[in-house]
């Protein structure tokens, strides 16, 4: 998200003096490292979770669209900057993988099917194929069929355009420009403090992380781009807008293997239903991944706890967040979701055995000796004040702004990275209001379908898509 807004706004303005700052030794090392997160675009071609079944009631595919479109101005950022040659070869950061899901059950079967029927109206979804036979999920995806058991209901939708994405080859390839271009990327350094000043700017307090040598820095804008302590750093801001907010940690695991025969046999994204109680980032996949130009499955997520918002944080994180007026919304949220809370203890108490039978459901043929256990990164889960149910546990991300524009934040996970040019755009229009009328040609030279619904225009949608799709090296 940093990069992002970072190099959006020294494309905007090339005058403005911009420095960032990272408590570690490199930049891309928590969520956007490509082993802490899935590397899925998130796209809704494959995850059920953003078009759910509500009761009886009609599918509803406007969060997916939603979704899908916000990836597609992503995808345009990132083509504009390889013709700029901000980015490299998009083989290091991006390639093509396409999306399935993959359900069984009669009752899963049935939703999947009406998932299909209508999305494959929406322009943005043109191409979703729907299948019950073996042989053509066969075809798909081999390692799903092995030895699946006969006579169970299955069903699987593809679509090849998907994408794997290494988020933390692009964040480093954007900073790498950044820091070519004039702009400080200070490591090692720590944010302390965020103090308002009496004439609107900004007075931040860091040290190094080696040495700890105090130093401050003003400025007229700031973006909290930390991750999970994101939410530490705006309380300690004393902005009224954070307000009623918390975080809940939570951690995963995924399986992984690099055996080549294994691997050979299965290039896609392969997602399916939530267990009862799991939070929608813990669909389960089974994922292609393709880091620094070498191939791998993982699969997962598996839950873990830990009280740090952070891999590399604090085992006191989840106590010194509680403020009074956070106290109650996440004693609600606590109170409200008690299947999180039996989910969350299920997982832990899962040996390897136990999580290669989870993939088992997936890959029938899998052996508990092809597959390693590796710790993704920790996501901070909102929790905020609700007028009427007292506190909500919220499973996106959100921006936080001050009234007056001068410091914003992120906070939450998926779909995350997928959508950071979109969210920074928001970003941008909340805190810049003066500026932003007269950034919008440029803006619409980077994303071309800037300030266009997308999936409005069929036309326009294959043209997009196409375009992209041909410069990232992707299928249209």
């Amino acid at each position: 998200m940093s990069a992002t807004l970072g190099t959006l706004l020294h494309e905007l303005q090339p005058d403005w003096k911009i420095v960032a700052f990272e408590r570690l030794s490199d930049v891309a090392q928590e969520s956007s490292n490509p082993w802490n997160n899935a590397g899925t675009g998130h796209a809704a071609l494959c995850e059920l979770n953003y078009m759910p079944q509500q009761g009886d009631a009609p599918l509803d595919p406007a969060k997916a669209i939603s979704i899908n479109e916000q990836f597609q101005q992503s995808r345009q950022f990132w083509s504009s900057l390889v013709e700029k040659g901000v980015l490299d070869e998009p083989s290091t950061f991006i390639n093509a993988t396409p999306h399935m899901t993959f359900v069984r059950g009669e009752k899963d079967v049935a939703y999947l099917k009406k998932r299909y029927e209508v999305l494959k109206e929406q322009p943005l979804f043109a191409g979703i194929e729907y299948s019950e036979d073996s042989r053509v999920i066969n075809q798909w995806a081999p390692l799903l069929m092995q030895k699946r058991r006969k006579g169970e209901p299955f069903a699987a939708t593809r679509v090849p355009a998907g994408a794997d994405v290494d988020f933390g080859a692009l964040t480093h390839q954007l900073f790498d420009h950044l820091r070519d271009s004039g702009v400080a990327v200070r490591t090692n350094h720590e944010v302390k403090s965020l103090k308002r000043q009496k004439d609107g700017t900004w007075l931040i307090k860091y040290r190094t992380t080696v040495g700890r040598t105090p130093n401050e820095i003003k400025a007229k804008f700031v973006f909290v781009g930390a991750g999970g302590w994101a939410l530490k750093l705006l309380q300690n801001s004393g902005i009224p807008e954070i307000r009623g907010y918390g975080v809940f940690p939570i951690g995963g695991q995924f399986l992984k293997t690099t055996n080549p025969k294994i691997v050979a046999q299965h290039k896609a994204k392969v997602y399916s239903q939530a267990s009862v109680g799991a939070p929608p980032m813990s669909v389960p996949h089974l994922d292609t991944r393709v880091v620094d130009g070498e191939a791998s499955l993982m699969f997962g997520p598996f839950a873990t706890f830990s009280p740090k918002f952070l891999k590399n944080g604090s085992m006191l994180d989840i106590v010194t967040q509680v403020r009074p007026h956070n106290l109650w919304p996440m004693l609600r949220v606590a109170f409200a979701n008690p299947d999180l809370i039996t989910y969350l203890i299920s997982e832990l108490m899962k040996n390897h055995r136990k999580k290669v039978d989870s993939l088992r459901t997936f890959m029938p043929t899998a052996k508990d000796e092809d597959w390693t256990l590796i710790d993704a990164g920790q996501r901070a889960q909102v929790m905020k004040k609700d007028p009427k149910k007292g506190g909500v546990l919220q499973f996106g991300t959100e921006v936080v702004a001050s009234g007056d524009g001068s410091i914003a934040g992120l906070l939450g996970a998926s779909p995350g990275a997928s959508t950071a040019v979109p969210i920074m755009l928001d970003l941008l229009k909340k805190c810049f209001p003066g500026e932003y009328p007269g950034w919008e040609s440029q803006l619409r030279e980077l994303i071309p379908t800037f300030g266009r619904k997308l999936n409005g225009d069929a036309e326009l949608a294959e043209e997009s898509t196409t375009a992209t799709a041909a410069v990232l090296g992707i299928n249209a």
